[in-house]
């Protein structure tokens, strides 16, 4: 399901992928369902290709967004991520987290991160698990 979730550099949220064309892809805002185009020179990245650093390796984003997942219960994070300081921040991911690696995974990532969490949830998606074989689609 990530495969098709983008992030995209220079505007906010997160897309997902509707189509391709010869230079560009379209996509749709799953914050106000606006379609967009996203064209080369934009920097689009797939949230099925984001890992997070840990002390031993890199934990897949769908890991930890299903980490978020169970620590709220199915909801929205509890943590307003914008006006978090960086010790809630680091305390809270702690939680979700323990080993990663805390000189890497700056505190922007973490808000970031759970900003994203946020989107997807708000937008139904709550199936984080990789690969478009699960069959289940937000609508």
């Amino acid at each position: 399901m990530l495969k098709t979730i983008l992030s995209i550099s220079g505007k906010p949220g997160l897309y997902k992928l509707v189509s391709r064309g010869k230079n560009m892809l379209v996509v749709e805002s799953l914050a106000d369902n606006k379609r967009v185009p996203a064209y080369a020179k934009d920097k689009v990245i797939s949230l099925g290709d984001i890992a997070i650093y840990t002390d031993e390796t890199e934990v897949p984003l769908h890991e930890v967004l299903t980490s978020v997942k169970n620590k709220e219960e199915g909801k929205t994070t509890s943590l307003v991520p914008s006006k978090a300081t960086t010790d809630e921040l680091r305390s809270y991911f702690a939680e979700v987290l323990p080993n990663f690696d805390r000189e890497r995974v700056y505190p922007s990532d973490i808000k970031k991160l759970l900003a994203w969490y946020n989107i997807l949830i708000n937008a139904g998606i709550t199936d984080f698990t990789p690969g478009d074989a699960t069959g289940k689609e937000a609508e």
